[in-house]
């Protein structure tokens, strides 16, 4: 019992490495999934300009829309993550 109080003693007044630990790795799963995204969204760009040559103006502005509303995302996700270990102190 005295282990399972002392852990939990230790976890409360060690948050905010518990914070860093946990924003470092949200960090990274946004940054890859963000990156993912583009990444789908400028290759299937690219194919569709590729099956319909006519269309790539069109098909460039939807795209680069659609990529800033990712990063849009991400930055928001990121400050998240960054409030989580800022605020913890």
């Amino acid at each position: 019992m005295e282990g399972l109080a002392g852990m939990t003693l230790a976890l409360a007044q060690g948050g905010s490495s518990l914070a860093i630990l946990g924003a470092a790795i949200g960090c990274g799963m946004i940054i890859i999934g963000a990156g993912f995204g583009i990444g789908m969204i400028g290759g299937k760009a690219l194919e569709a300009q590729a099956r319909q040559p006519e269309n790539s103006g069109r098909l460039f502005n939807t795209m680069i829309i659609a990529a800033a509303l990712i990063e849009g995302v991400t930055f928001f996700a990121l400050l998240v993550c960054f409030l989580a270990v800022f605020w913890s102190k």
